[in-house]
Order: structure tokens, then sequence, then C-alpha cells
């Protein structure tokens, strides 16, 4: 089954904002899912590039034990892992990216390089409770099985090459 997946700042094949990126203030962007089937107990995202990384994809972020009444992420999930996640996602766990930290960081390929950002949704049978800190590998593992819907949303993100003042 299709999830359909929105954001309110973001959109397919165009690029994101700076915001959601180290040029920027580098908070996760806000995601909405809609069309989850009902027996959805959970969600997971993953944020990947998959023009990156040895072996690709390069994670940028891995959130998940997202309950099943949620409607999608709001923007700026908490870095600190101390800090409580908001309470519409209550119990969502991130784990580890590329730099093998357990937060959003956004993008920043190298410059004049257009990369594309796949934000994948899953919609889950179970809320597995899954440990913090997983890698892309160990979730997708973990869900085996168990996704009954997923979906996506996919901008690009490019570098400018910075003008110095003269």
């Amino acid at each position: 089954a299709k999830l359909v997946v929105e954001s309110p700042r973001m959109k397919t094949g165009e690029p994101m904002a700076k915001d959601f990126t180290p040029d920027g203030r580098n908070v996760s962007p806000p995601i909405a899912w809609s069309g989850a089937p009902a027996a959805t107990k959970s969600y997971a995202v993953v944020c990947a590039d998959f023009g990156a990384g040895l072996p690709p994809p390069w994670v940028h972020w891995i959130i998940y034990n997202i309950p099943g009444t949620a409607k999608g992420l709001p923007e700026a999930v908490p870095i600190d892992p101390a800090a409580p996640m908001p309470a519409e996602i209550a119990g969502a766990t991130q784990g580890f990216n590329g730099w093998k930290r357990a937060i959003y960081r956004g993008p920043a390929p190298p410059v004049g390089t257009n990369h594309i950002y796949y934000f994948t949704v899953y919609a889950l049978d179970a809320d597995l409770k899954l440990k913090p800190n997983l890698t892309r590998a160990e979730l997708l593992e973990a869900m085996k099985g168990h996704i009954l819907a997923q979906g996506e949303i996919v901008p690009t993100y490019e570098r400018r090459a910075v003008r110095t003042q003269q």
C-alpha cells in the first residue's frame, strides 16, 4: 500500500529550504502523512541520500517508535537525547545517521552537485519498541514482515559556491 507523504515546507523534485541544512538552521523538516492502513500501530522515517556513502546510501536521519496515532513529524525534532519528544510523537526514538549520531543532520553535498534526499515513511503493523541508536540496516531488518505501507517525499539540495565580499 502507498502512504501519501507531504510537507508544508518541501516538495518532491524541488530544492529544500536552507533551514533544513547546515547552511541554515540544520533542523529536521516537518512531514505529514495520510492514507495509512487501519492496522497501523507505529511509524518509522528514514532520510537517505542514495548518491552518497560508501556503500550508499548516506543516512541523514532515522526516527522510529513513532506512535500509530501520529499524523506526521513537527519541524525541529529535538537533537538532545534527554529532551522530551513533542507530545504527538511521544515515545519516538532516533537511530544512528551516517555520522553515528542519533540526530537529524541535513544535506551538505559538495558545492555544485545536486543531491536527492529520500524521506521514506513506513507504516508498521506493530509497536516494535525498538532500542535507540539503530542503524538503517538494523531498522530495516527489525521492520521486515511488519511494513503495511510506505511512501516518500523526495526533495533535492545543491550548495551554491559562496561569493566572497570584495
